[in-house]
């Protein structure tokens, strides 16, 4: 609040008294200098919920509001996190989508992918096994298993069973895109036809996430 505006608030006979050099005219000074941080923090306060424009420190605060709180092993300001920010950002800002998506195998890839950086993951139902899930994780993700452990136990349905393996999964090559690369080039509307049997590529904040495949189940997770 500035000194002027603090100054009309007062009384007339304190306002005459608050001449330049006066005691209550400092006093209003130093009143005008302790409101300046509070009213930066109020100027920009939407930049705190907005996960690619708040701090880095307040990012594993957000993961709590979409429910993506299990990633951060320990959410203390003293504590390195499991994952890059920008990761942990791109969670985030996708955790509408992955809570529509919870307990179904497209959630679970897609969390897997957005954590990791890493594609490749391959969800095995084994038949002889019922209600039991195997979660194949690619060499690239290989040192990452307790991060990788922890989305696939919330991820999962309640009911099933889950086995996290790490090995060489006969599934797609893992991204070859650096982590500090830019997202790629999204593609215009109008630039190729849709391929029948290809997912498209849509992009939410700064990730691009693949859309389900077409003969994924139409139905919506429960």
């Amino acid at each position: 609040m500035r000194r002027a505006a603090i100054e009309r608030l007062l009384p007339a006979a304190y306002q005459r008294a608050a001449g330049p050099g006066s005691v209550l005219g400092a006093l209003l000074d130093v009143m005008e200098a302790l409101h300046a941080p509070d009213e930066a923090v109020l100027a920009d306060v939407d930049a705190l919920s907005g996960p690619y424009r708040t701090p880095d420190g307040f990012v594993a605060y957000l993961t709590r509001w979409v429910a993506m709180d299990h990633v951060v092993a320990a959410p203390r300001a003293d504590a390195p996190l499991p994952l890059p920010v920008g990761r942990l950002r791109d969670l985030v800002a996708h955790g509408a989508l992955l809570a529509r998506w919870r307990g179904t195998p497209y959630g679970m890839r897609t969390a897997l992918e957005l954590a990791t950086g890493v594609t490749g993951f391959v969800l095995d139902e084994p038949p002889e096994r019922p209600f039991h899930l195997v979660v194949r994780v690619p060499p690239a993700a290989a040192d990452r298993l307790a991060l990788v452990t922890r989305i696939v136990e919330a991820e999962k349905p309640a009911a099933v069973t889950v086995e996290v393996v790490a090995g060489d999964p006969a599934g797609p090559p893992s991204d070859p895109t650096p982590p500090d690369a830019g997202p790629p080039p999204t593609p215009e509307p109008d630039a190729a036809e849709p391929v029948a049997g290809v997912a498209t590529v849509r992009a939410v904040g700064r990730a691009h996430v693949p859309a389900p495949l077409p003969h994924d189940p139409p139905e919506e997770p429960s």
